[in-house]
């Protein structure tokens, strides 16, 4: 009788041990996927204050291109991945216009937190633009609102490319969400279809 209630007792203690095991195997194989997770959901955030869509309001002097590679009205692929669900992406061209495109490096105006390398805000968005392009390091303050935080935050001009940016809709990858008169895209970023 004693032996029946150790070995029932020691199966019983085995029996724990084991299913805590398994529980905390389960605990560390959740634990990459949660931190890919996390990771993804932090690289999205990034973008979550990000106005995908504008109203097609253009900043005061921008000039509309002369001869655009994609006119309004046509399609291309965009190359760019500025944000999730865009890199592949078929563009409706819905303006071109000729002007200086600039990456930024800025802090947010409400959160304080870094934003870097930011593509793009063009010279009309900028501030009291000067007449010619400004360098890599010039220090700016930002008149756009692609993003919350993004409208009077002093940023730093990280790139500068006199180009042809285009003003497009389009179908987003992941998400099949609309997205109209989406800026900033370069001419760079497009190709035909």
């Amino acid at each position: 009788m004693k032996r029946t209630t150790f070995a029932i007792g020691s199966l019983i203690f085995s029996s724990v041990l084991l299913l805590g095991a398994c529980s905390n195997a389960e605990q560390t194989n959740d634990s990459p996927k949660s931190t890919e997770s996390a990771s993804s959901e932090s690289t999205h955030d990034e973008h979550a204050g990000m106005d995908h869509s504008g109203s097609g309001e253009l900043p005061k002097g921008l000039r509309e291109a002369e001869n655009p590679a994609y006119p309004p009205g046509s399609k291309a692929e965009i190359n760019a991945e500025h944000m999730p669900g865009m890199n592949g992406a078929e563009a409706t061209i819905t303006g071109a216009y000729q002007t200086t495109a600039y990456s930024v490096s800025y802090a947010s105006s409400i959160t304080g937190d870094k934003v870097e390398n930011h593509k793009w805000i063009i010279h009309e968005e900028v501030k009291d633009p000067s007449q010619k392009k400004l360098d890599p390091g010039s220090e700016v303050t930002v008149n756009a609102d692609h993003s919350d935080g993004m409208s009077g935050a002093k940023a730093q001009v990280e790139s500068a490319e006199e180009t042809t940016v285009y003003m497009v809709d389009y179908t987003d990858t992941d998400s099949g969400q609309e997205v109209t008169n989406h800026k900033w895209v370069t001419e760079a970023e497009l190709s035909a279809k």
